[in-house]
């Protein structure tokens, strides 16, 4: 049987990051993907025209129905877009704690403008965070998390044993936003502390890494991989979506699975 899969996650109509961009890239991992939407964003790579939550009793029904009907092997979150429904995924899940679960923190957009309220990130690190197996911040949202910059990856290192340190847990923070010719990752915590970097891919196609990744990570440990395993075989198939990014309209897009070969 293929291992299932959950994404709790915004749908992004354009298909490159959210739900839809969760659902290929379990697709290409072989494993079977549910979802649960949170929101509904109306947007492409070059524009955010509008977000529409979805009224927290229908996101706790979808939660609720498919954690009672399926052997879920792994969850992973997304844009979750209020303190209240991260509080009611994090109730959902508390009597689930043998699942892994990727927390990709989406809170911080790359201007550095909070994407979610004070509350719906207080609400994250006291209810959900604990929770996880696997906090995935990029380098803005780490920076808030821990309240100062990290230009460089002594700062990311201190950031990452602090983070682990409240969790208890792992955390990787993604630092693709670091100036240089590599794109350097670092995973802490649970007895784990490892750099993980790819040659930087000069493409415009960036719109859904984030998602990507965290969904790759979700599906790599839903087929048995440990976690540093699960971040490796992430960042690989990263790299191989942005070699083979697209541009239908003119758009860039990454290519989550439509030619690359499956796992």
């Amino acid at each position: 049987m293929l291992p299932i899969t959950l994404s709790i996650a915004g749908s992004d109509c354009s298909a490159g990051a959210g739900l839809q961009a969760d659902l290929k890239t379990f697709q290409h991992f072989r494993t079977f993907g549910l979802t649960v939407v949170t929101c509904v964003v109306a947007e492409t790579p070059n524009e955010v025209r509008s977000i529409h939550g979805i009224p927290p009793a229908i996101i706790r029904d979808q939660l609720a129905i498919l954690l009672e009907s399926y052997p879920i092997a792994a969850i992973k979150t997304g844009m979750l877009p209020d303190e209240e429904t991260v509080l009611l995924v994090a109730e959902l899940l508390s009597a689930h704690p043998d699942i892994p679960l990727v927390v990709d923190p989406v809170m911080i957009a790359s201007t550095g403008d909070p994407l979610v309220s004070p509350a719906a990130i207080a609400a994250y690190r006291h209810s959900l965070f604990p929770r996880c197996t696997l906090l995935t911040p990029n380098l803005d949202e780490a920076a808030h998390l821990v309240g100062h910059p990290l230009p460089d990856r002594a700062a990311i290192e201190g950031a990452a044993e602090t983070l682990a340190a409240q969790l208890g847990g792992a955390v990787l923070i993604k630092g693709g936003h670091l100036d240089g010719p590599e794109c350097a990752d670092l995973l802490h915590g649970t007895g784990q502390h490892r750099w993980f970097t790819a040659p930087r891919i000069d493409t415009p196609a960036s719109h859904g890494t984030g998602c990507t990744f965290s969904a790759a990570i979700t599906a790599a440990l839903a087929r048995g991989q440990d976690l540093a395993t699960a971040v490796a075989t992430a960042k690989s198939y990263l790299g191989r979506t942005l070699a083979e990014s697209l541009k239908p309209g003119g758009i860039p897009m990454l290519n989550q699975g439509t030619t690359l070969p499956p796992l």
